[in-house]
C-alpha cells in the first residue's frame, strides 16, 4: 500500500516512468513531422498570391495592376505555370507602398499615422476551447497581409501559438540564449547572474511578412511562482508590479508596430493580468452555448474584481479603448447555438461582433500542419469550404480593423 495514497494498486497501473516515455516519443515523432514538412530549411515559408487576391488585400483594381505592369511602374514578379502573375508578401507591400506615393494613396498604408498610439490586443477567455489561439493568429496573418506592422505576442505556457510559427518551444526553446517572453518580463536575480532581457531581444522575425512574434515555452508559467513571491515581499520588493512588466517591455518598441496582439492562456492567474494591463483593447472569443457562456461570465466578474483591486492599488487606469465579444466556432444550421449567439446579442447589444467565425473543417485541417487558412494551399482541400472560411475571418477581422481606425480617430 502507498503511504501517500492508501489505495489498492492496481495491476494495470501506469507509473510515472511509463507516462515520461508516452511524453519522449510523442516528442520524437512530432519532431520527426516538424522536420518533414518544413525541409531543407526546416522553417515555415510563406505561399505566393494571385492577382484575385492582390486585388482583395489591397482594393487596387486588376484593370489598375494590368496597366502599372505594363508601364513599369509595378515591379515584375513571378509567373505560375500557366504564365499568370503571382505575388509575395515582400511584393504586395511594395505595390501598397507605390500606390501610397500617389494623389490620395494614403489608404493603402491603413497603419498609425502621427500621433497614433499603437493598439494592444488580448485575446482573451476563462475556458480551453474557445478559440483564442485561432483567432490571434489569424488576425495577426491578416493585418500583415493588409500592410500594418504587426507584433503577436504568445503568453501561453502551453505555446500553440508558437507552433503555427514552426517552432517546436520544447526543443527550440530550451537552449542558452533561446528567449521568449518569459525572459522579457521575468524578475532579475542578480544572485544567479539572472536578468531580464529587453524586448528587442526577445522579438523573432517571421518568414511571414510584416509580422514579428514573441514565441513562449512551459518557462512561462515560473512567472506565476515569481510574481507570487515579489508580492508577499510587499515594500522590501525592488521589482515593478507585475502589472506593468510586459506594458514597459512593449515600450521598446512601441514606434516600430502599428497592432500588437497577445494570445493569453485559458486562466485568469497573473500571466493574463499583466496581458489585459498591457492591453488598450480586448477580444472575448465565446463559443455559443450554455456552458460556454456561463464560464464567460465567471471569467468577466473576476477579472473586473481583480483589475479593480489593482487599480486603487497603484493607480493604473482600469478601461480599454474597446472590449468586443467574437462569437467563435459558430454553426449557422445549430438552433441552440443561434438562439445562444441570439441571447449574447440581446444582453450585450453593440458590444457582441456582428460577424462571428464559423465552424470549419478548412480551419481545423489547415491546423493540423500548423498552417492558417491564409497559408495553406487552396488545391489541398474543397474550394468552397476554403472560401466559406476565408469569407468569415475576413468579415470578423475587417470589423475589427474598423474599431482600430476608429481608436486612431478616423
Amino acid at each position: 500500500m502507498n503511504e501517500l495514497n492508501p489505495v489498492r494498486a492496481s495491476r494495470h497501473a501506469i507509473s510515472i516512468e511509463q507516462i515520461s516515455r508516452y511524453a519522449d516519443k510523442l516528442a520524437r515523432s512530432l519532431d520527426e513531422e516538424m522536420r518533414k514538412a518544413y525541409r531543407p530549411t526546416e522553417r515555415k515559408t510563406l505561399r505566393r498570391f494571385t492577382v484575385t487576391e492582390l486585388v482583395e488585400l489591397t482594393g487596387i483594381p486588376a484593370s489598375t495592376i494590368r496597366r502599372k505592369h505594363q508601364d513599369g511602374v509595378f515591379p515584375e514578379v513571378e509567373t505560375d505555370a500557366r504564365g499568370y502573375r503571382t505575388y509575395s508578401a515582400e511584393d504586395i507591400d511594395k505595390i501598397r507602398g507605390i500606390m501610397a506615393e500617389t494623389r490620395g494613396g494614403e489608404d493603402y498604408r491603413p497603419g498609425r499615422r502621427k500621433g497614433d498610439e499603437m493598439q494592444v490586443i488580448s485575446v482573451v477567455n476563462f475556458k480551453g476551447g474557445s478559440t483564442k489561439t485561432t483567432t490571434t493568429i489569424h488576425l495577426a496573418q491578416r493585418y500583415a497581409l493588409r500592410g500594418y506592422r504587426v507584433l503577436v505576442i504568445d503568453m501561453d505556457p502551453q505555446a500553440s501559438l508558437s507552433t503555427f510559427f514552426g517552432y517546436r518551444p520544447e526543443l527550440d526553446f530550451d537552449l542558452p540564449g533561446e528567449l521568449t517572453i518569459y525572459d522579457a518580463i521575468r524578475y532579475d536575480d542578480p544572485d544567479n547572474g539572472v536578468r531580464r532581457a529587453s524586448m528587442r531581444e526577445v522579438i523573432r522575425k517571421t518568414y511571414f511578412h510584416n509580422l514579428d512574434m514573441c514565441p513562449a515555452s512551459l518557462m512561462l508559467s515560473e512567472y506565476e511562482t515569481e510574481t507570487a513571491n515579489a508580492l508577499s515581499q510587499g515594500g522590501r520588493s525592488t521589482h515593478s508590479l507585475f502589472a506593468i512588466r510586459l506594458g514597459e517591455a512593449l515600450q521598446m518598441v512601441k514606434d516600430d508596430y502599428d497592432i500588437v496582439l497577445i494570445d493569453c492562456p485559458p486562466q485568469l492567474g497573473f500571466i493574463t493580468l499583466t496581458s489585459l494591463s498591457a492591453s488598450t483593447g480586448l477580444i472575448v472569443t465565446v463559443v455559443p452555448g450554455m456552458l460556454d457562456v456561463a464560464s464567460m461570465s465567471q471569467f468577466l466578474k473576476l477579472a473586473t474584481e481583480t483589475m479593480q483591486v489593482i487599480s486603487a492599488k497603484t493607480g493604473l487606469r482600469s478601461e480599454w479603448d474597446f472590449v468586443k465579444f467574437l462569437v467563435s466556432r459558430f454553426e449557422p444550421n445549430d438552433g441552440p447555438q443561434t438562439q445562444m449567439a441570439g441571447y449574447l446579442r440581446t444582453i450585450l447589444g453593440s458590444d457582441v461582433l456582428i460577424n462571428p467565425t464559423l465552424k470549419s473543417t478548412a480551419i481545423s485541417d489547415a491546423g493540423m500542419t500548423q498552417e492558417t487558412i491564409y497559408e495553406v494551399d487552396g488545391r489541398s482541400m474543397v474550394k468552397s469550404t476554403l472560401d466559406r472560411a476565408l469569407t468569415s475571418m475576413n468579415a470578423v477581422a475587417a470589423e475589427i480593423e474598423e474599431i482600430v481606425q476608429q481608436s486612431w480617430g478616423r
